[in-house]
């Protein structure tokens, strides 16, 4: 067994990394950029060494920098994590010449499985279910439209180098695949380097479901089941769960055996992950193979009983699985959620910044929190968005959801956005509770984007409710001020209005409350609820019994006002008496200014490209400039028709939210 291993990742996988070698006794080199100085996996780890400048092409991507750290520390073996290098075959590659051990599968297995046209090929050699298309790199657009007429529309353009959601197109007609083609050459050639493009028959009403794999040096390989993946917002995973609530038994046996098949054929050493693409008949067909630890490993994990970084590690210093296939458990349910640095209020645009609240839940019985960030710490805009993983596990499925459904309640994010609110709207949503999804589950359900979490009449009465129950601590607490006059002491009403919505389309609840020993006792119009809670004023989470009922929800105070987070709801309310409530009618509000003659920045970020100059007129749609944030280029378009009047921002800097880039003259 490895002595010390050197980690060439970042963030919370890095961390996950070091925790399994700490458990197996296994000293730990963190690799880290100058924006990561003090990163979380940095402290967690026995030793660390800088590699390079905040971007990622100098420092974590730098395959020479991380192999000078392996050698100056005395690491044996590299553990690449996801993402980065991973699967970059000339890595494995040049890790293995260096004596060093790569903690994953050997360099022709990532060959093999990295193009996809190639990969295809040998699927079909090895026995799986490919797809209906054509496996040979296209030529033009025309031989493009002739190919997907014969396949049959809806056809799926791809890039054989694509991932990530770029290079990819669906086509419905021969106009969309003829764009279709020319698109994702394009956008492959700018993003791989590489533009052959093929198509294959796109599967209506598709699930994404993967098998995990595992095989040894000695020829041993087994399947751990399947994740179901369907959850995914541009492609990229949202929600991840084990098993699936789809697939039947005899098409569970059916795809780990071709998994396994597969692993074989390309003598596959290590944890992969097969993709398939399954329809609404059950029918699945083989997407790719991943060559790599997979970010929702952990769900895996939670059902099996194994550790998986512990199986890599393990096959990579040489022994055999101590377990076969008809050992492997499928014990309960485990979903997994990824909580992201995003707003997604403003269509999940990257948020970065210092971390001024950071609690997950507490870890217990069936509650994992997987992260890399800690209270206190810097969200860097140059890498992606993940914060962590949260991951629950049931004796079935309702009881994954019920718990996550808590879990997310309970995390609580300060001083950047996040999208917990859009998860645990996913997770209240009657589709997603039954299990009927597939790929499209966002575009359909959210076409709009997130605009929040349903206030439906009796979640507005039920947050009411703790609204002025939490008022009333307040008031009480205010009222127990020394040093007043005999006979004057403050009066606590029992009578209070609670004003929700916006300015000019405000409504009043009347609510009449009465606190005895048992509680809070709360009447709005005709509905009782009885309060039971330790809450006190100064703490986030508000955790009790409303009418027996368990409850756990986020309290946030801002100034006269508090705003209440509950599955997905942001609820904003004002608790007032009743005669301030009536002064309140008529006060006028305030138009917030006409700001659409300036470009605003949707987030922090680098602003890398300005596109215009004074002087210029602009159409709208043209554009405008570039920001950088998250290993993501947003580009920013004209809204209106007008003249540049100033350009308020330079090329290089950094900015922030709603920070003024251009002012406009409209015309």
């Amino acid at each position: 067994m490895f002595q010390k291993i050197l980690i060439a990742n970042r963030g919370e996988i890095a961390c996950r990394i070091i925790q399994t070698a700490k458990k197996m006794g296994i000293k730990t080199v963190a690799v880290y950029s100058e924006a990561d100085q003090e990163a979380r996996h940095v402290e967690l780890a026995d030793e660390a060494i800088c590699i390079g400048p905040a971007p990622s092409r100098e420092s974590y991507l730098v395959m020479s920098n991380i192999i000078e750290a392996c050698h100056a520390t005395g690491a044996q073996a590299i553990h690449p994590g996801y993402g980065f290098l991973s699967e970059n075959e000339e890595f494995a590659r040049i890790v293995e010449e260096q004596g060093i051990v790569f903690i994953g599968p050997k360099h022709h297995s990532i060959a093999a499985m990295g193009d996809k046209i190639a990969s295809k090929k040998l699927a079909e050699k090895a026995k799986v279910n490919t797809i209906p298309g054509h496996n040979e790199a296209i030529g033009s657009a025309d031989q493009a439209v002739q190919i997907a007429k014969k396949i049959g529309y809806p056809v799926m353009i791809k890039a054989s180098a694509g991932g990530g959601g770029k290079g990819l197109r669906v086509a419905s007609n021969d106009t969309e695949a003829f764009e279709g083609f020319t698109s994702c050459q394009n956008e492959a050639r700018n993003s791989f380097g590489d533009d052959r493009i093929f198509i294959e028959k796109f599967v209506e009403d598709p699930r994404h479901i993967e098998i995990q794999v595992l095989g040894d040096a000695f020829g041993n390989m087994v399947y751990l089941w399947e994740r179901e993946c369907s959850i995914q917002r541009r492609h990229q995973k949202v929600i991840e769960e084990a098993p699936s609530p789809f697939i039947s038994e005899q098409t569970r046996l059916a795809m780990g055996e071709q998994a396994v098949s597969l692993a074989r054929a390309v003598q596959y050493q290590s944890a992969g992950t097969v993709e398939f693409v399954v329809g609404k008949d059950q029918s699945f067909y083989f997407l790719e193979m991943n060559t790599r630890l997979q970010v929702e490993h952990p769900v895996t994990e939670m059902i099996t009983g194994l550790d998986l970084v512990e199986q890599m590690i393990r096959i990579a210093a040489g022994e055999k699985l101590d377990f076969e296939q008809k050992d492997i458990q499928r014990n309960g349910w485990a979903i997994e959620c990824r909580i992201n640095a995003e707003d997604p209020y403003r269509q999940f645009l990257p948020s970065t910044g210092r971390l001024i609240k950071y609690q997950p839940p507490p870890i217990s019985v069936g509650v994992r929190v997987d992260t890399g960030v800690y209270e206190g710490g810097e969200i860097p805009m140059f890498y992606d968005s993940m914060i962590a993983k949260l991951i629950t596990h049931g004796s079935d499925r309702d009881e994954a959801i019920g718990k996550m459904q808590i879990a997310l309640n309970q995390f609580v994010i300060e001083g950047i956005d996040s999208n917990i609110p859009f998860q645990a709207t996913l997770m209240q949503h009657p589709d997603f509770q039954s299990g009927k999804m597939n790929t499209g589950f966002i575009p359909k359900n959210f076409p709009e984007g997130f605009m929040g979490a349903n206030l439906d009449d009796d979640s507005k009465l039920l947050l009411s409710a703790i609204a002025g129950s939490i008022h009333l601590q307040y008031i009480n607490r205010s009222g127990n001020i020394t040093g007043q006059l005999e006979g004057h002491a403050s009066q606590v009403p029992n009578q209070f209005v609670v004003v929700i919505g916006e300015n000019g389309k405000q409504e009043h609840i009347p609510i009449e409350i009465n606190a005895d020993a048992d509680g809070d006792h709360v009447v709005i119009q005709d509905h009782k609820f009885d309060i039971v809670s330790n809450w006190r004023p100064g703490k986030i989470l508000f955790e009790g019994l409303v009418n027996n009922v368990p409850m756990v929800l986020q309290v946030h105070r801002e100034s006269i006002s508090y705003e209440l987070m509950y599955n997905g709801i942001r609820f904003q309310a004002m608790v007032m008496s009743l005669s301030k409530a009536e002064l309140q009618k008529l006060m006028p509000f305030k138009v917030p200014p006409d700001m659409s003659q300036y470009l605003l920045s949707p987030m922090p970020g680098l602003l890398s490209e300005v596109s215009v100059e004074v002087g210029q007129k602009v159409q709208v749609g043209q554009k405008l400039a570039i920001i950088e944030a998250m290993k993501m280029e947003n580009v920013m378009l004209a809204q209106y028709e007008g003249v540049v009047a100033q350009i308020l921002a330079k090329k290089g800097e950094s900015l922030s939210v709603d920070q003024m880039i251009i002012q406009f003259n409209k015309e």
